[in-house]
């Protein structure tokens, strides 16, 4: 394969559309994406427990479709050797900042030798935000209208006591056509093509999704499988709380960057009738429905939970990163006025 190949290295812990957006991304600065995810013991050390296993992670990133290969406990630091030895002409990363224990750039070993590109990171998503949703139990991120107490909550929840970071933090999620045509195929069904239907709500897509979703892919020679996604309000009537932690924008993205998708209808009926099968001309005839077993057990109440018996943990761990990430901010200011010839301001007592 000739081109560049470019690598990508992190925990990917929750796995978000952010980060299949910093993927997609990657991708098409070359022709071969490999992706490094790094261990459980790696993360903990660094930045704090991991919401999911190394295992669960794993896969979660092979499902997402602009991935060629995955390295599996990839070092938390970037160094040259590790893209030598991967063939990988550069690394890529998001235009925030990671930082080991000790406050180090991970990455500044391959940024000094030219071999460190970047990406945009997604507005509007966070692993902050999304575990921020899921303690508070508030619906204000249905219709992205942030009210006062969730900005609250959100403030202490990923801020630290010296000011607020840009990298840890939550910001407003506004959904785009362009954003949409940038993750859809955009493949029309072929003749030959085995048209599969499947609804729910795909909230906070994780490891159960893949799986079933894989499994449905199995089921054809040819599978063209399309995923109908419920209105939010929809889906919090027969799942109440403040489900769906996603709302229809962000679960829309989530779910068309999974390799096994090539469609999603955005706010399916709850009651698959007529008019849908028909629509994308599906064979009218009885015994169309199948019942599919994932193997997997684990639903977004679990992944809930998950977040809510480390709360403490994980606040602990928003605020230390934040904290650092301060740190970094202040000591980059210094050295701008340091090269502009000014000296740093002195503050009055």
């Amino acid at each position: 394969m000739t081109g560049p190949w470019p690598g990508g290295w992190g925990p990917y812990d929750m796995v978000h559309y952010g980060h299949s957006n910093q993927l997609r991304q990657a991708k098409a600065m070359g022709d071969y994406l490999i992706v490094g995810v790094h261990t459980d013991a790696e993360i903990s050390k660094h930045k704090g427990p991991p919401v999911f296993t190394q295992e669960e992670r794993y896969k979660m990133v092979r499902a997402i479709k602009w991935v060629d290969e995955i390295v599996e406990g990839a070092p938390y630091v970037t160094t040259l050797e590790t893209l030598d030895k991967y063939n990988c002409d550069f690394c890529v990363h998001g235009d925030d900042i990671t930082l080991t224990v000790d406050g180090k750039d991970t990455y500044e070993e391959v940024k000094r030798a030219g071999r460190y590109r970047e990406c945009k990171r997604t507005q509007g998503v966070s692993t902050t935000d999304l575990v921020g949703r899921m303690l508070l139990m508030t619906k204000a991120h249905h219709s992205n209208i942030v009210s006062l107490h969730y900005q609250q909550h959100t403030d202490n929840f990923g801020k630290g006591p010296k000011g607020h970071s840009p990298w840890t933090g939550v910001s407003q999620f506004l959904q785009t056509s362009q954003k949409i045509i940038q993750f859809a195929s955009g493949k029309e069904p072929q003749p030959g093509d085995t048209i599969i239907y499947v609804a729910g709500a795909f909230d906070l897509f994780h490891i159960g999704h893949v799986d079933f979703l894989e499994m449905v892919y199995k089921q054809a020679e040819r599978p063209y499988v399309i995923v109908g996604l419920h209105f939010d309000q929809e889906v919090n009537r027969y799942k109440g709380k403040n489900y769906p932690i996603m709302n229809i924008h962000e679960r829309t993205l989530s779910v068309l960057a999974c390799r096994y998708v090539s469609e999603v209808v955005i706010g399916a009926p709850y009651a698959v009738g007529k008019d849908l099968l028909d629509h994308f001309k599906e064979p009218k005839k009885r015994g169309i429905f199948r019942a599919i077993d994932s193997g997997n057990n684990l639903t977004t109440d679990d992944i809930v939970q998950r977040i809510i018996e480390n709360r403490l943990q994980f606040e602990a761990r928003n605020q230390k990163k934040e904290a650092k990430e301060m740190a970094v901010i202040e000591a980059m200011k210094k050295r701008e006025q340091k090269e502009q010839g000014e000296a740093p301001a002195q503050t009055a007592h």
